[in-house]
C-alpha cells in the first residue's frame, strides 16, 4: 500500500485558558485486513456527546473505526485498487464524503453506487460494503454519530455487525 500518513494538528486550552496547539503529527494508517484492502486513519473518538473538550485524547492506532452508541469518530479509510471491506452494519449515521478516486458502496441487497471524489453520503445504519473497482487509490473521510438501533415495523431491532480482524 502507499504510504499515506495524514497530518493531525490538534488544538487545546492551556492551564489558564487560552488556545493552544496540543500536537502536530503524521497518523499512520491500521491495515488489519491485510496491506490490499481498507486502512484506517483514526483521529478522534468521542464516547459521548456533547463532548469535553478539556478531555485528554488517547492514541487511536490499530483502531477499527467503530462509533460508540452515543458519541463520535473522525477517520480516513484508503482502499486500494481491488480492495474491499467486509459486509458490516455501524449503529451511526455515517457523513462521508470521497477525497480521491472513487468507492463503490454496495449495500447487503445486491444494490450499488458508485461514489466519486468530491461526493458525498449519508449513511443510516445500513449493511454494506465498500469496494474499489477503480485503477487508483480511494481514500474516504467519515465523520460517524451514534445512533439508535434500526427497528423495524414489525419491532426487529437490526444489530450492528463486527467485521473480523
Amino acid at each position: 500500500m502507499a504510504s499515506f500518513l495524514p497530518r493531525l494538528v490538534r488544538t487545546a486550552h492551556a492551564e489558564d485558558g487560552t488556545s493552544i496547539f496540543a500536537s502536530d503529527t503524521r497518523v499512520a494508517p491500521f491495515t488489519p485486513f491485510g496491506p490490499q484492502n481498507s486502512a484506517f486513519t483514526v483521529f478522534d473518538i468521542r464516547q459521548s456527546l456533547p463532548v469535553n473538550n478539556t478531555d485528554s485524547i488517547p492514541s487511536f492506532s490499530n483502531t477499527l473505526p467503530r462509533c460508540p452508541p452515543k458519541g463520535a469518530i473522525f477517520c480516513i479509510t484508503q482502499i486500494q485498487p481491488g480492495g474491499s471491506s467486509p459486509m458490516h452494519r455501524t449503529q451511526s449515521i455515517d457523513y462521508i464524503v470521497v477525497l480521491t478516486g472513487e468507492i463503490v458502496l454496495v449495500l447487503d441487497g445486491g444494490d450499488e453506487k458508485t461514489v466519486g471524489a468530491g461526493e458525498c453520503i449519508v449513511q443510516q445504519g445500513v449493511n454494506h460494503l465498500w469496494a474499489n473497482r477503480s485503477e487508483a487509490p480511494c481514500q474516504i473521510l467519515c465523520v460517524m454519530l451514534g445512533a439508535d438501533q434500526v427497528a423495524l415495523k414489525d419491532g426487529t431491532e437490526l444489530e450492528e455487525t463486527v467485521f473480523k480482524k
